[in-house]
């Protein structure tokens, strides 16, 4: 697989560095840092980048904001940007705030490289999609998506073989009928029927895209997402006299889309929250408790006692069936609100939400240390084990602001479990 090229448009000269480093550790190819917007159009056409990773406040001549259009509008490259908040006015006001369009400073390495994987997704799905619209107008009959023309008054006209399958109307049913007695369309965001954008496109003699997450219900009732627009049909002279809608089925690309963001979230092997899922959880819980003076939180930092003799002995086969039953006997003891995620190897982190006290973190780390005990049977094995426990929460430090000194406070604890002889836990004090 090629390497992808990245143009990095920073005009602070060590972050620029830094992110240069990231992207190489991450696998990346780094062909050009400029600072500046001129500079950074000339070197996308000159280079031809996969991607730009360029600063919203650039100064200069032309800001960021302009750059990125001409780059992606005319240049056909995509772009992610940088900012310092994902509440920048700058962001709002150009409606730039969509998922993976933008990352926040300071960031980690894996937030910069799903960010750039989803934004490469994104550009290479758009780049397809209109493509493939291209070739399609050109003979409607033989088209790989569904087309259904209208009137000026709504009422269909014709309906290609595509959309026949897809909405299970024939053209002689559908023929004379109003759109939205064909195509029911509802916005699954808000909940909402859609109504007739035949005669709204038709008045407002503009393009409308489906909603993102669109679908619709087919004559049998059955619902699929599908995406695409609709348009007003104008003659040689201008004058609007119908509309189109093309539509297809995107019900794979959701899947995959899904699939990309669970693996992005989750962990391959025992299908827990992993490390950035949980620390964007535990983020959201540490805001929680500043708005609210008696909302009680709690860390355990969990790690196995003696897996790795477990690994050599029986093997890593063995050993990653022996984490997946561990985690699932980890979410057997906790609450349905509750958060257990793979830290990585045999470290798990468990995130408890609005406890009384103490108490019930200590309580939960019992139960976790007898459900361990249990032995489990692995191809014929027999197997137990126990687990140091850090417990840390938020009353024995009410001035927990990041969830990185959460973690560390519960780290240290467990290390003290360890050093107490394993098969405990500590709280840290």
């Amino acid at each position: 697989m090629f390497t992808r090229k990245i143009l990095v448009v920073e005009d602070e000269k060590i972050l620029a560095s830094n992110i240069r480093n990231s992207l190489q550790k991450l696998g990346y190819s780094v062909s050009e840092i400029t600072n500046s917007g001129e500079e950074a159009i000339k070197k996308v056409a000159e280079t031809h980048p996969n991607l730009v990773l360029i600063n919203i406040c650039l100064a200069g001549e032309i800001d960021g904001i302009d750059v990125a259009d001409i780059i992606q509008n005319r240049l056909h490259v995509p772009v992610v940007y940088l900012t310092e908040c994902s509440e920048d006015k700058t962001l709002q006001k150009n409606q730039l705030s969509e998922a993976f369009s933008y990352i926040v400073k300071p960031f980690i390495e894996s937030d910069l490289h799903f960010a750039i994987e989803m934004a490469l997704y994104k550009h290479q799905s758009k780049k397809i999609l209109h493509e493939e619209k291209q070739r399609l107008r050109a003979i409607i009959n033989s088209m790989g998506c569904g087309v259904i023309v209208t009137s000026t008054n709504g009422c269909i006209q014709m309906i290609n073989p595509i959309a026949e399958l897809i909405t299970g109307w024939k053209q002689s049913e559908a023929s004379g009928k109003n759109l939205v007695e064909v195509v029911k369309l509802v916005d699954k965001d808000i909940g909402e029927t859609i109504g007739n954008l035949a005669t709204y496109v038709i008045e407002a003699g503009e393009v409308v895209n489906l909603p993102e997450n669109c679908i619709i219900i087919t004559k049998d009732g059955k619902e699929i997402a599908i995406g695409d627009n609709i348009a007003p049909i104008r003659d040689p002279n201008g004058h609007i006299t119908g509309a189109v809608l093309v539509f297809q089925d995107i019900t794979k690309r959701k899947q995959t889309e899904a699939q990309l963001i669970h693996n992005a979230f989750y962990d391959g092997l025992t299908a827990l929250p992993n490390r950035v899922l949980f620390l964007d959880r535990l983020r959201q819980t540490i805001e929680r408790s500043k708005r609210k003076s008696d909302y009680y939180f709690a860390v355990l930092f969990l790690d196995l006692d003696g897996f790795k003799e477990i690994n050599d002995r029986f093997g890593h086969g063995i050993g990653d069936d022996f984490l997946v039953a561990i985690a699932r006997r980890l979410e057997s003891c906790l609450r349905g609100w509750d958060t257990v995620a793979r830290f990585g190897g045999d470290e798990f982190t468990i995130l408890l939400e609005d406890i009384k006290d103490i108490t019930d973190a200590t309580n939960i780390a019992k139960r976790i240390q007898d459900s361990l005990r249990l032995t489990l049977n692995l191809n014929g094995y027999q197997l137990s084990t126990t687990a140091s426990i850090g417990i840390t929460w938020n009353f024995s430090n009410s001035n927990y602001d990041e969830p990185a000194t959460v973690l560390r406070d519960a780290d240290i604890a467990m290390y003290r479990a360890k050093r107490q002889g394993k098969a405990t836990y500590t709280i840290f004090s």
